[in-house]
């Protein structure tokens, strides 16, 4: 056997371990106490109107969050980007930076900041559809303005943060930024 196969093999066992472990905690210890479930979300719309931004005067870039939809098959985020710098930038939704959203169990900021420091943020739940696309080059002065969604049930209770995948100055390729909001909005029932 390749080692890849052994890799993916040992993965899907851990996996299968894991879900069996965690399976069985939620059952408890037989004491009759009730457990917490997931609820699955139901549909909601939220008007956000965040704005964020980084960078210094002159050199900002600016993102905004308009209104976030939880819709009974999947989610739904209103957005804008904005490029108040100098360099263009290259606008990518890749595997390792994309756009979409991220699922926490708090809102916490310092918590946040503790799992980033940790590398131990959530894996993004990436958007599969963006209204219009964003385009390939956001020259300086521009700005993009879209629908990003994904199918997929959210938890209710749950807080997410919205992600602005890879962006990646034209000029200085080795600097790229992939922004997660501070703000957050948590899930209702």
């Amino acid at each position: 056997m390749s080692r890849t196969t052994v890799f993916v093999l040992v993965a899907l066992g851990a996996a299968i371990a894991g879900f069996a472990f965690s399976s069985n905690a939620r059952r408890g210890d037989g004491d009759g106490a009730a457990t917490t479930t997931s609820v699955a979300a139901g549909e909601q719309t939220a008007s956000l109107g965040w704005r964020e931004t980084t960078g210094e005067p002159g050199e900002r870039l600016v993102f905004s969050v308009e209104t976030f939809r939880v819709l009974r098959n999947g989610w739904r985020v209103e957005l804008s980007l904005e490029n108040h710098t100098s360099a263009a930038l290259r606008v990518m939704s890749t595997q390792q930076q994309p756009f979409g959203l991220m699922v926490l169990s708090t809102g916490d900021y310092g918590e946040f900041e503790q799992l980033a420091r940790d590398d131990a943020l959530p894996t993004v739940r990436p958007a599969v559809r963006y209204e219009p696309r964003p385009p390939a080059l956001l020259e300086p002065g521009d700005s993009w303005r879209g629908v990003i969604s994904a199918p997929g049930a959210l938890v209710a209770g749950s807080w997410v943060r919205v992600v602005f995948g890879g962006l990646v100055s034209v000029v200085r390729p080795q600097e790229s930024l992939a922004w997660i909001t501070d703000h957050t909005y948590r899930v209702l029932p």
